[in-house]
């Protein structure tokens, strides 16, 4: 019985044909980009006061907060004076570049908004400038390059 048990584990264990089949550095590339969603990132974009952030949505959040309180600190140390009132949004366009560096790639206002705040988006432009530094956000500890539409809302009386 003995002989026959070890007879069975032996062919069991000599029958088993282990193919291997070698692929190439592209193939496994191609694979990984593809099961890869580059919509999303693995860590946002960060200021010094965000850092502290774990989760993904916290750390947009802050990240967001932060760009928001620096725009409208800006626009209202401009003291812009208005002839008809306004209520309008603006949308911006922020790249962060993944060396960190923010410009807006374009701006989305109405011509209302441009007849009283014909200065408006050179406003924009300067308050990007105004923000601390930034360490980019990265996708599998890569920086790489966002863009966020934001949105600005203009209110003057």
């Amino acid at each position: 019985m003995k002989k026959v048990l070890l007879f069975v584990v032996t062919l069991m264990l000599t029958s088993c044909n282990f193919e291997t089949k070698k692929i190439s550095s592209e193939d496994v590339l191609e694979q990984e980009s593809r099961s890869l969603n580059w919509k999303e990132v693995d860590e946002y974009p960060a200021f010094e006061n965000c850092q502290n952030e774990t989760e993904l949505a916290a750390a947009k959040n802050c990240f967001e907060r932060t760009v928001a309180t620096t725009i409208y600190s800006f626009l209202s140390s401009q003291q812009p004076v208005v002839t008809e009132s306004i209520n309008d949004t603006i949308f911006i366009y922020l790249e962060i570049t993944k060396n960190g560096k923010p410009q807006i790639d374009s701006v989305k206002v109405d011509t209302i908004v441009t007849n009283q705040l014909p200065k408006i988006e050179q406003w924009l432009r300067q308050s990007i400038d105004s923000l601390p530094k930034i360490y980019p956000a990265s996708k599998r500890g890569i920086p790489v390059s966002t863009v966020f539409k934001m949105p600005v809302v203009v209110k003057a009386e």
